[in-house]
C-alpha cells in the first residue's frame, strides 16, 4: 500500500503523541478579547491601559486556563474618531479572530462599534461609553452597556441638585453624540423637577482647552448651575478654570471619575456631588478587588469604567466556559443571550442582572468629594450621600424605545 501524504502526517503525530506519554488533543479555541480605549486623548485616564489590566486581572481570577480557556488580549487606540475605531473593530473581528471588544469611551465611537458587532455577530461590552441610546434606539442583540449612562448621571447628579435649590442652569456641552445625550437626559429631569435651562453653548471635541469664552457666557446668563456636559480632560479643564475665574454658581460635573478628582486635587474638587457606580473604599468586595489590581497597577485606583471591565470581562468567561468556548465563539448574539440569562455577580459591583436591552443592571451612588481635611489617606475622595437601587437607577425598560423589547 503506497504510503500517502495523510497517513505520513497521521503517524508523526501518533508517534510524538507516544514519546510524550500523552493522547495528542486539539488545543482549546483562542477567546480573544480586544480592548479598544484612548491611549493618547481626553479619556486616556478614564479608560487606557488601566482598562486592559483590569481585564486581564477578570481572567486570573476567574481562572481560565484553569477552565480551559485560552484567553488572548489586543489593545488599540480609537484615538475618539467614529471612522477609525469602526475600522478597528472591522480588522479585528476579520482578520485578527477577535470575539469581544470592552471599554470604548467615546460615545460615537461607541455607537460606531456597535453596529459593526451586529453586522459580524460578535459581542460589545461597552463600560465607558454613556450615550444611553446604546439601549434606546440603537440598541441591538450584540451590545450590552455596563456601568453607566447618561440618563442615570442626569437622575443622580442632576435630579439631587435640583432639588437642593439649583432650579436654573447653563450647559458647557461637548459638540458629538455624549455631550448631546448628557445635556438632553439632564434636561429632562430639570423640567420634571419645575426647573428651567436658560442657556447652553456647544463646544468642539476633541482639541478644545480654552474653556474660558464658553465660561464666561455661563456666568453672564445668571443660571444657578453651570452643567458640564462632558468627561475626563475636558472636565478637568472646565472645573480648574472655573475656579480660576471665580465663579461662584454651583458647578456641576455630570460625569466625574475619580481620576478627574486626582487631577484636579480636593482644594479644586471638594463639594462636588456626583453619581457613580463603583468607587475602591465603598465595602469589602469593592477593597478586596482593588487591592488585588494594586498589586498590579500600584499608582493608581480604578475609576468605574476601569471596574466595569472587570465586572463585563468575568462575565462573560462565567457564560463562555458555561457554554464551552467554540460555541461561545459561533454566535455573539447567542453567547449575549446566555449573559442577560445568567445573574451578574462579582466585587467590583456586587449582584446584578443584564436586562433584554443590554443595560446592566447594578445600584448607583451618589457622592460628594471630600475638604482635604476630611481625606485621611491616598484617593480617599468620596463621602456617600445616598444609594439608588438597581431597579431604580436607569432608565425604566419600556422608555427607552429599544426595538428588541416587546411591548
Amino acid at each position: 500500500m503506497p504510503l500517502t501524504r495523510r497517513a505520513l502526517i497521521g503517524s508523526a503525530t501518533a508517534a510524538a503523541a507516544a514519546l510524550s506519554g500523552r493522547p495528542a488533543r486539539a488545543q482549546a479555541p483562542v477567546l480573544k478579547i480586544g480592548v479598544l480605549t484612548d491611549l493618547s486623548g481626553p479619556y486616556k485616564d478614564i479608560g487606557g491601559p488601566l482598562s486592559a489590566d483590569c481585564a486581564r486581572l477578570a481572567a486570573a481570577d476567574f481562572g481560565a486556563a484553569a477552565k480551559g480557556l485560552n484567553v488572548q488580549f489586543v489593545s488599540a487606540d480609537h484615538q475618539n474618531k467614529p471612522d477609525v475605531g469602526a475600522g478597528i473593530a472591522r480588522q479585528w473581528f476579520d482578520r485578527d479572530g477577535v470575539d469581544v471588544i470592552l471599554d470604548v469611551p467615546n460615545s460615537g465611537v461607541s455607537l460606531a462599534v456597535s453596529g459593526v458587532a451586529k453586522e459580524k455577530n460578535k459581542i460589545f461590552l461597552v463600560s465607558n461609553a454613556a450615550s444611553s441610546d446604546l439601549t434606546g434606539k440603537a440598541c441591538n442583540p450584540n451590545t450590552i452597556h455596563w456601568t453607566y449612562d447618561t440618563w442615570m448621571l442626569a437622575h443622580g447628579t442632576g435630579a439631587a441638585l435640583v432639588r437642593s435649590g439649583g432650579t436654573t442652569w447653563y450647559f458647557i456641552t461637548a459638540d458629538y453624540a455624549f455631550g448631546h445625550a448628557l445635556q438632553r437626559d439632564t434636561t429632562q429631569f430639570v423640567n420634571a423637577a419645575g426647573g428651567k435651562v436658560l442657556g447652553a453653548t456647544k463646544y468642539p471635541f476633541p482639541g478644545t482647552n480654552d474653556f474660558s469664552s464658553f465660561l464666561l457666557q455661563a456666568q453672564a446668563s445668571g443660571a444657578k448651575v453651570v452643567g458640564f456636559a462632558n468627561a475626563g480632560a475636558d472636565t478637568v479643564n472646565s472645573i480648574k478654570q472655573a475656579k480660576e475665574f471665580g465663579i461662584k454658581q454651583t458647578l456641576a460635573g455630570l460625569l466625574v471619575f475619580i481620576s478627574d478628582v486626582h487631577g484636579m486635587g480636593l482644594p479644586v474638587a471638594q463639594g462636588l456631588v456626583l453619581s457613580a457606580t463603583f468607587y475602591w473604599d465603598l465595602n469589602d468586595r469593592t477593597r478586596a478587588f482593588s487591592e488585588r489590581l494594586r498589586a498590579k497597577v500600584p499608582s493608581v485606583r480604578a475609576g468605574m469604567g476601569h471596574a466595569g471591565n472587570y465586572s463585563s470581562t468575568l462575565h462573560y468567561l462565567k457564560v463562555a466556559a458555561e457554554m464551552g468556548a467554540a460555541q461561545a465563539k459561533a454566535s455573539g448574539a447567542a453567547t449575549v443571550a446566555r449573559m442577560k440569562a445568567m445573574p451578574t455577580d462579582d466585587d467590583a459591583f456586587g449582584k446584578g442582572s443584564v436586562r433584554e436591552d443590554g443595560r446592566a443592571l447594578h445600584p448607583c451612588y451618589l457622592f460628594q468629594v471630600k475638604t482635604p481635611d476630611e481625606s485621611k489617606k491616598p484617593w480617599d475622595y468620596y463621602k456617600l450621600l445616598a444609594t439608588i437601587p438597581a431597579d431604580e437607577a436607569f432608565r425604566p425598560l419600556k422608555d427607552g424605545g429599544c426595538p428588541l423589547v416587546k411591548s
